[in-house]
């Protein structure tokens, strides 16, 4: 707890002044890795860690008031590597999520937090969970914090719920639901 706080207290001195970052609707070019651990309503004693390249494109100007001002983002994130700890079998693959949909809390200009709900599909070496499929289906939710540490370079931290599962492919499907946290570095050009 107090290694977080000491990151989110860096990282804010670090974020300069500045025009406001995500004007302009830039496009927004990403690396980033995360992990994290199953929760109840699905598998358990799961484990999963990800690294993958972000592209994405703000769509749309400032729009409301207050905290709520903030602009769209449309993002896909391709995950050349994707491993699931399970008890049974390790599972190594690949996932492609074409659809990420963020809402950016433009207000705060610094730092700037994101909702942001996506989903995709991962292909693996073996059964997610164990004797059901190697082709699954990934959606998530998330909620996020850009720190602009340079105009238009950020570092980002999100916690992201999500859910695996083969959508009926195979039989049976108790899907995995994970909570996974991320940090990456992102330009905005």
């Amino acid at each position: 707890m107090k290694l977080t706080l000491v990151l989110v207290l860096l990282l804010c001195g670090l974020a300069g002044a500045q025009s406001k970052p995500l004007d302009g609707k830039p496009w927004d070019i990403g690396v980033w890795t995360g992990g994290g651990f199953s929760v109840p309503g699905g598998t358990t004693d799961t484990q999963a860690v990800n690294a993958g390249l972000r592209l994405g494109k703000v769509l749309t100007g400032d729009y409301g008031g207050g905290f709520v001002r903030g602009n769209f983002e449309w993002s896909a994130d391709f995950m050349p590597l994707y491993v699931v700890v399970q008890p049974r079998n390790n599972a190594y693959g690949v996932a492609f999520n074409p659809v990420n949909l963020k809402w950016n809390f433009t207000s705060p200009q610094r730092v700037v937090p994101y909702l942001e709900m996506g989903g995709g599909v991962l292909f693996t070496n073996t059964e997610v969970p164990s004797f059901t499929s190697t082709t699954n289906f990934l959606t998530h939710a998330a909620f996020g914090l850009q720190f602009f540490v340079r105009e238009k370079r950020a570092v980002s931290v999100s916690t992201r719920y999500e859910h695996i599962s083969n959508a009926g492919l195979a039989t049976p499907n108790p899907g995995v639901n994970t909570v996974q946290f991320t940090v990456g570095y992102h330009w905005f050009k």
